[in-house]
């Protein structure tokens, strides 16, 4: 199923499902316990992230060719930093650069997001997708020059200014994704491809990441994993090629769809 969370024409939050010809209908019930289609066709007057997360723990430095272009060795065990839930935008929403802390590096970063959809902790990599209920698409939005020299060697706050961390457009069922580390994954910057490459280029693939994660650790239903971006990041080119104001980035993960948001500058 290919959910996606909505208001209707009266600002009511909802939830639905989204079929291939586009059609929503309205789900009865929560997506982390037995939800139901209506059948009821659904008005969507705004689209929202599909769901609120209730953490965001991110991987760093999780694709091979990434690594290679920013000169790193690859990690013996996963890079581990965390998004608040306030930087979560929806599509079509703005990224919007930081002025009041300023920032004139802010990159993209395409990724596969894995939503957990029940308590996960201490689970092997052989049940690890059990716990998954869907994916969808992510922007790890980073400030670069805030995540490298202004952020004391820790990368959250370059990563955690508001609307840092798009989601969506749908959240697709696990079961229409078996293997989640076999999917072309894009970002589209201005109509020019920036990133394109494949989920299967992760150092560790999403089973090993939440093993890593439920190692004595409580994992939420709702709880999102960013697992990283692949090569072609701005912050990598010659020149640097960062985001600016006017610009429109997308999104795009093979089985997902496309998240688009536009680039403003924080009005203060």
């Amino acid at each position: 199923m290919r959910f996606v969370r909505f208001e209707n024409q009266s600002g009511d939050v909802q939830f639905g499902h989204q079929h291939a010809d586009g059609t929503v209908t309205r789900v009865e019930g929560c997506i982390f316990g037995d939800p139901q289609d209506t059948g009821e066709v659904a008005s969507v007057s705004k689209l929202l992230a599909p769901l609120t997360p209730k953490a965001i723990p991110c991987i760093g430095l999780n694709y091979r060719k990434h690594a290679e272009e920013g000169g790193q060795a690859l990690p013996e065990n996963p890079i581990l930093f965390m998004k608040m839930p306030s930087t979560v935008q929806n599509p079509g929403d703005p990224i919007v650069l930081p002025t009041q802390l300023k920032s004139d590096e802010v990159d993209y970063e395409c990724e596969l997001a894995v939503v957990i959809g029940k308590p996960c902790k201490n689970v092997s990599k052989e049940e690890a997708l059990d716990y998954v209920l869907g994916y969808t698409c992510a922007n790890d939005v980073s400030a670069r020059d805030w995540q490298r020299g202004g952020g004391g060697n820790q990368w959250c706050r370059g990563k955690t200014f508001d609307t840092f961390c798009p989601l969506g457009p749908v959240l697709v069922t696990a079961d229409e994704i078996p293997d989640p580390n076999a999917l072309q994954i894009k970002t589209i910057l201005n109509g020019e491809v920036m990133q394109d490459w494949n989920t299967n280029d992760m150092i560790f693939d999403v089973p090993t990441l939440i093993e890593f994660l439920s190692a004595s650790t409580m994992l939420a239903a709702g709880t999102v994993i960013l697992t990283g971006t692949p090569h072609g990041v701005g912050f990598a080119r010659e020149p640097a090629v960062f985001l600016q104001p006017g610009d429109e980035v997308t999104i795009e993960i093979e089985g997902i769809g496309q998240l688009t948001n536009p680039v403003v500058q924080e009005e203060v």
